[in-house]
């Protein structure tokens, strides 16, 4: 068993993400989410689908980066 990261617990299901280099320990997806998911930059939101990443930072969609001034950005239909 091993201990969820985010939440303490000692769950024989535990899982590793293991990214940029480190591994990290969860017992759902939930706290691999609180713990691991980018937040938009514009509405504060955790970014858990795709997202858009421009000039170095995160937003939700197309719609919260052109919100903050960035300009060439589309969502894909």
């Amino acid at each position: 068993m091993a201990r969820c990261e985010v939440c303490g617990n000692d769950y024989g299901m535990s899982f590793e993400v293991h990214a940029q280099g480190a591994v990290h320990v969860f017992d759902c997806f939930s706290c691999a989410i609180h713990r691991m998911a980018p937040i938009c930059e514009h509405c504060k939101v955790q970014v858990i689908g795709q997202g858009v990443e421009a000039e170095g930072h995160w937003y939700c969609g197309a719609h919260c980066a052109r919100a903050e001034g960035k300009v060439g950005i589309i969502d894909k239909v």
